[in-house]
């Protein structure tokens, strides 16, 4: 393993616990439900008094059984260090987090490696024929990260986008359906990210999450980049993506596919996740073992919006860090936003 994909615990003397996130409008989910979670992680160092709460972030302890309503926002959230390693063991009061500018105050916080559902976006245009070995070869390492009430998609595309797998949880099945693809043809990528979007509402795990392994690069979608975008938005679901980017001198010259890593990197921060720039296939593996790494190891944010409008507006969220003394400057990963809901 890479010391890309090492954590940091904020408390070495503890066990930091894992981390869920839940979206927004899959809330009804969570009415009257009993989560279990570990107890907290305590800081190191005390925390500046700037901002005063009404009530502290409620720290979900185990077994305990929680009413949540529908008016609840939860925001799925990841921090990394300057080497790009996570880090676990933060407390609610290392948070702040902010709706239209305006502070909102954590009411829930918790941390559990929760059951996932997975789609993977596996790019099999002819520009990945050399590069789709390693490919399939991350794609079954990330599998095999799951945990057994885990589920997965699997939709492949090329000129179109097609699913070949539906949710399954058999590493086995997939495996099977991998090793009978082979890359040709055209690149329909904002396709299969809208076919992707859409199987998800099928999911039976509230935490949803899509990879896409691809080089970058639309030539042949029917939807335009802001079909997409707009999907993500309302979507609750996670986007990450790993980009096996050709040097800029090689990559065709249309404009669509110049703007690869661009386009996948404005979608996936959208919703919270990133893109992992992949300069040699050899990496892939390891890179999509991080991925799942991250997934399981992010925080959960839980508030109260003060704007009780049902206006269907879309809402900025920006989520701010304080860290505990002595550790480097970190890096927060959360979706940008929600649409308030309708009346």
């Amino acid at each position: 393993m890479t010391t890309d994909t090492m954590e940091i615990i904020v408390n070495s003397g503890l066990i930091a616990p894992r981390v869920f996130s839940v979206p927004f409008i899959f809330l009804l989910l969570f009415v009257m439900a009993s989560f279990n979670f570990p107890a907290p992680v305590v800081a190191q160092s005390p925390l500046p008094s700037e901002v005063q709460h009404d009530t502290p972030g409620r720290v979900i302890k185990q077994g305990q059984s929680v009413r949540v309503d529908v008016e609840l926002a939860l925001v799925n959230v990841t921090v990394s260090d300057p080497h790009n390693r996570i880090v676990t063991g933060l407390e609610s009061d290392n948070f702040r987090i902010f709706e239209n500018d305006v502070e909102q105050e954590i009411q829930y916080f918790s941390s559990e490696d929760v059951p996932i559902s997975i789609g993977v976006i596996f790019d099999l245009s002819g520009s990945m024929a050399n590069k789709v070995g390693k490919s399939k070869e991350a794609a079954l390492q990330f599998f095999k990260t799951a945990n057994p009430q885990d589920e997965f998609l699997l939709v492949s595309f090329n000129e179109r986008a097609e699913i070949t797998s539906t949710f399954t949880n058999s590493v086995e099945d997939l495996q099977s359906s991998l090793l009978s693809l082979s890359a040709k043809g055209r690149t329909a990528l904002l396709d299969a990210i809208y076919l992707g979007l859409s199987e998800m509402r099928n999911a039976r795990n509230a935490k949803r999450a899509l990879l896409i392994i691809s080089d970058g690069g639309d030539n042949h979608s029917r939807y335009r980049e802001n079909d997409i975008k707009r999907l993500a938005r309302e979507a609750d679901t996670q986007l990450y993506a790993v980009g096996i980017f050709d040097p800029l001198e090689y990559r065709s010259r249309t404009p669509e596919e110049l703007n690869g890593p661009s386009l996948l990197s404005e979608i996936t921060e959208l919703t919270g996740g990133r893109v992992f720039d992949v300069q040699n296939v050899n990496e892939l593996p390891d890179i999509a073992t991080k991925i799942g790494a991250e997934l399981r190891n992010q925080y959960i944010l839980g508030y109260r919006p003060s704007n009780k409008s049902h206006d269907a507006r879309w809402r900025k969220i920006k989520v701010k860090l304080r860290s505990p003394k002595g550790l480097p400057p970190l890096s927060v990963h959360a979706k940008t936003g929600y649409y308030a809901p309708s009346l």
